[in-house]
Formats: structure tokens, C-alpha cells, sequence
């Protein structure tokens, strides 16, 4: 059995003191690989040293939604060229917008329409981070896919309602479930895990946040996806072997991985 954990953030300090302990655990889980994700392009330098160091880790470049006050011409331009400068790089991200707090709305939505025009400049995959914006960002998706033409894609750490999730469906994206499906009143997010057709699916872990039950409170690490796993397919009344399959061939075709085969 294989397992992908499509978003992780193992360069946060929490994880300096026992990384190779972590990767020894994310193997014992069956998890064979990583994609990183990206808050700023600062990270640029340490994630692709993480990849370095482990083979099975692939990456993102991008700028947070909650940094979009950080956004400039010259931060796209240096996006772009660190995502074409890099093979294992396979998406840009994570991106998306989150008003939860904000009072910057138009900042964000100008720095990730930017990187939309990037990802698909690219070719890459983008990986959208979205709070609290559900019906913002499903607006602006269309507008741009109607305008300037579809980007492929993953609502990262999805947490809508199933007609949100519907939405982004019929946009074509994937949806990725984090710990929280296994959260005893997540019952509005587990139904859009029952929801999502099986070649759309994806799971992470989204660590050091969100680890899932029965480790909740604790760090998150990629070793939890299993925990992931284990409840969407319970959820939907498949194996874990099925499901695990099924969200690997589509970690693969959207993020253009292809596997190391031990």
C-alpha cells in the first residue's frame, strides 16, 4: 500500500529535532511521498534542501494568501523563475484567499489571480488555500476559467460545505481532506468526503497543523495521513487499500509525479 500526503510543512522549526525519526515513521505508515507546500518564497532555499535530502519529497513555490501584503510585481517574477528553475517543483502555491480576519480582500485576490496566471503559464498545478472565501474564490475562479482558461488544481485542507464542494468540482478541481474528517463533529466535511468522486480525492496532512484523531493535540506529521486515509475510506465504504490507490493515481496525474517504485 502506497499513500501520498499531498501537503505538508516539515521545514517549521517544530520538526528540527527528530526529522529523520519522522521520515522513518512516514515510511513505516506507507507513505512513499511528499509534496511541500509554500508560504512564502523565502522558504524557497530550505524546502528545496528538504528535497534534496529526501528523495521523496516534491515541491511548491507561492505566497500565502495571509502574506499577500508582501505581493509585488518583482515577488511574481521571482515565483515564476524559481518554479522554472526547479524540476521538482510541481505546483505553485500555497495560494488562495482566506478572510477570516482580513481587511486586505482586494490585495489577495490581485497576488492569487497573479499566480493562477503563473501556475498556468508553467503548466504546474495550483494549490489553493481558501477560509472563509468560499463563495469569493469560486467567483473569481470562474471569471478567470471563462477569461483566460482552466488551471489545475487542489482545495488544499477542504473544509466547505458539500455544495461549496460542488463548486469547485464542477471547476474541475481536486479536493484534499486533512485531519479534520476524522474530527467527531466535522459531519458537514465528511459528507463532501462521501461526495467527491474517487478520481478526484486527495488527503494530507497539512502538519505540524491539524493532527488527526486519534492524535489530535499533538504535532501532525506525514505518517498521520494514514489516520486521513483511514476515515475517508471508512466514509465512503471502501478498503483502506482502494482508497489509498485511488488518492496515489491522482496525487500522480495532478502534480505529474512519477514514483520511485522500491
Amino acid at each position: 500500500m502506497q499513500l501520498i500526503d499531498t501537503h505538508v510543512h516539515i521545514n517549521f522549526e517544530r520538526f528540527d529535532r527528530d526529522l529523520e525519526a519522522v521520515r522513518e515513521r512516514w515510511h513505516e505508515a506507507g507513505v512513499v511521498h511528499l509534496v511541500h507546500s509554500c508560504v512564502t518564497p523565502e522558504e524557497f532555499g530550505t524546502i528545496q534542501g528538504l528535497a534534496n535530502r529526501f528523495g521523496e519529497i516534491s515541491f511548491a513555490v507561492g505566497l500565502h494568501p495571509l502574506e499577500a501584503h508582501q505581493w509585488s510585481s518583482q515577488l511574481g517574477d521571482r515565483i515564476e523563475e524559481l518554479a522554472a528553475s526547479e524540476a521538482r517543483v510541481v505546483a505553485i502555491g500555497e495560494t488562495g484567499l482566506d478572510f477570516y480576519k482580513a481587511e486586505n480582500k482586494q490585495q489577495q485576490q490581485e497576488a492569487f489571480i497573479a499566480q493562477l496566471e503563473i501556475a498556468q503559464g508553467l503548466n504546474k498545478a495550483v494549490i489553493i488555500h481558501c477560509r472563509d472565501a468560499s463563495e469569493e474564490m469560486a467567483e473569481l475562479l470562474q471569471s478567470f476559467w471563462r477569461d483566460r482558461g482552466p488551471v489545475p488544481g487542489v482545495m488544499h485542507c477542504w473544509g466547505g460545505t458539500p455544495e461549496e464542494t460542488q463548486w469547485f468540482l464542477d471547476l474541475g478541481f481536486y479536493i484534499s481532506f486533512s485531519g479534520i474528517v476524522t474530527f467527531k463533529n466535522a459531519h458537514s466535511i465528511q459528507e463532501s468526503a462521501r461526495l467527491v468522486p474517487s478520481d478526484r480525492l486527495l488527503v494530507e496532512t497539512d502538519c505540524p497543523f491539524l493532527a488527526p484523531v486519534p492524535k489530535r493535540g499533538k504535532r501532525n506529521e506525514p505518517a498521520y495521513v494514514r489516520y486521513v486515509a483511514e476515515q475517508v475510506a471508512t466514509l465512503r465504504g471502501v478498503s483502506l487499500e482502494t482508497l489509498a490507490a485511488e488518492t496515489t493515481e491522482n496525487a500522480c496525474r495532478l502534480f505529474q509525479l512519477t514514483l520511485k517504485m522500491s
